[in-house]
């Protein structure tokens, strides 16, 4: 029985995505409507992202397999590699991780200590070859959307540098109002598997101990889980429960010794000597496709404002007496960016807030001559069936700034 929050239910009836036999399963396709979400998802990730001094980067999807052994995700991913060759004689891998491309864009030239911290982030595909019968609506997918950054830093940096990557995870999740039903993983070794992991058993020790004290200072009270490190460190996995009560992790920060020195990366010190930095990991939502799931199911298609594909839905009582009005507002709220929509359907207007509340439009306006005349409009929000009437600059106004503050319950 497929629950009423079932991402793959809503994303069919909201119109966000879809899947072609053609195309091949574990290939969504992404709607106009969910690709707006995904957008909306990415500007806002990035806005933050900028504010703590990441920059964009841009790499391509292909790259030689040597990038991978070097890093190791070759031997940890050996199964899960897409390989591509041509006749002309190419032999290339679908990258399954991002991190090694950004190696690569900090050893492209001479780096002093002065220029650390250097932060990339990019959102862009990879890809892993999944068991055939494991891909599943957007939970599992082989072309996944992933949102990723790193940061290359001094040791002396570290501390300050994960603080910041915490407090962008904190913004991020407060818009979306998740942050307050989180708990913190601080994942270490499993240390009776050393073989599992790469680098300086010393190295570890270090970050362990660096991510328990960083843990302590912001009153995370993360909880040591061994055997949940990454291949080349430790992190802090941040997890919450979802709307189905399946606790999920998404954002997360991994510190990395062994990556910079396996890719023979370095700066410059104060004294001219070669150093090699501290990779910094970070995952703010990951992987869009999961992430979007996560987000359908959390609010069964009910979005907050700013990430609704429409945000207001125009509905005229008549359409000989009062789309030129309508059309008017839309045009005013597109020009404000506020995403608006008229139904100029020949359906009765009870029949067109019905369906408004199906496609659960955060606000439906309803235009009739009191509204034409008097230059206002009459809206409901989703879910409630009182009318409110103001003056539409009013409105547009109102709407404007619940975008802005990403306010996630509107008020009533």
């Amino acid at each position: 029985m497929i629950s009423i929050r079932d991402h793959r239910k809503i994303g069919k009836e909201l119109d966000l995505f879809c899947f072609s036999d053609l195309v091949g399963p574990g290939l969504p396709l992404f709607t106009p409507r969910g690709t707006i979400i995904k957008e909306e998802l990415q500007k806002a990730v990035e806005k933050i992202c900028k504010s703590y001094g990441f920059q964009k980067v841009f790499n391509p999807h292909l790259a030689n397999i040597k990038l991978y052994e070097i890093s190791g995700h070759a031997q940890k991913f050996s199964d899960e590699i897409f390989h591509v060759t041509s006749e002309k004689g190419h032999d290339f891998v679908l990258k399954p991780v991002l991190c090694p491309h950004h190696t690569q864009l900090f050893a492209s030239k001479m780096r002093s200590y002065r220029d650390l911290p250097i932060r990339y982030m990019e959102s862009e595909k990879q890809y892993r070859a999944e068991l055939p019968g494991s891909v599943s609506g957007l939970s599992r997918v082989y072309a996944i959307s992933i949102e990723d950054g790193h940061s290359f830093c001094r040791v002396d940096q570290v501390k300050e540098e994960v603080i910041r990557i915490v407090n962008i995870i904190r913004d991020f999740y407060s818009s979306l109002g998740l942050w307050d039903s989180k708990w913190v993983s601080l994942s270490v070794r499993d240390y009776s598997a050393p073989e599992k992991y790469i680098g300086d058993p010393k190295d570890w020790d270090i970050c362990e101990d660096m991510l328990k004290e960083i843990s302590d200072e912001l009153s995370l009270d993360a909880k040591r889980c061994e055997g949940e490190a990454a291949l080349y460190g430790p992190k802090l996995d941040f997890m919450f429960k979802d709307a189905l009560g399946r606790e999920v992790q998404i954002p997360t920060v991994q510190l990395d010794f062994a990556t910079p020195k396996r890719f023979e990366l370095f700066y410059t010190d104060s004294n001219g000597n070669k150093v090699s930095p501290v990779m910094v990991h970070r995952a703010i939502l990951g992987s869009y496709e999961r992430f979007m799931m996560l987000l359908i199911e959390n609010y069964a298609g009910a979005f907050p404002l700013w990430l609704s594909p429409v945000q207001v839905n125009i509905v005229p009582v008549n359409i000989k007496n009062h789309l030129d009005y309508c059309v008017k507002l839309r045009e005013i709220m597109m020009g404000e960016e506020i995403r608006a929509e008229i139904d100029d359907s020949s359906k009765q207007m009870n029949y067109k807030i019905r369906q408004s509340n199906m496609m659960k439009n955060p606000y439906t306006v309803i235009i009739g001559d009191r509204e034409r005349d008097d230059n206002k409009v009459s809206y409901r929000l989703f879910g409630s069936t009182e009318t409110v009437t103001m003056r539409a600059l009013d409105f547009i106004n109102k709407v404007k700034r619940e975008i802005k503050e990403k306010i996630v319950k509107i008020e009533r």
